[in-house]
């Protein structure tokens, strides 16, 4: 059965929200002044938020429970690893990506639970 589109609404969010911390971090990397230009940290953080994309865009391809639920143990992994790649890194918004992407991959889990036709009383 095809997920409804407010079951992929998490991935989504959580997809955006490594995109956007992509660019912060590309951001970060590239332009002068920003005091991490071309670090290995920051290049860390591009790593790991391109990796976080790829992740978000196989989430819901996963059928069963145990499969999705290790995915989603990396993918919240590999967001709190970033955000406090972003913190040592002086990023705030990188974090704040993270955290909108952490909000992602909770609703993933909360509307993945949901039944898809609630029963009528």
């Amino acid at each position: 059965m095809p997920q409804s589109r407010s079951q992929r609404l998490g991935a989504i969010v959580l997809l955006v929200a490594s995109l956007v911390g992509l660019a912060i971090a590309l951001y970060a990397y590239f332009m002068p002044l920003t005091g991490v230009t071309g670090t290995l940290g920051a290049l860390v953080a591009i790593i790991a938020t391109l990796i976080l994309a790829v992740l978000s865009l196989a989430l819901p391809a996963f059928k069963g429970n145990g499969s999705r639920n290790a995915w989603r143990v990396l993918i919240f992994l590999g967001l709190a690893g970033t955000c406090f790649a972003g913190l040592l890194l002086q990023q705030w918004w990188l974090c704040v990506a993270m955290v909108v992407g952490l909000i992602g991959l909770i609703l993933d889990m909360v509307l993945a639970n949901r039944p898809a036709h609630p029963a009528h009383t």
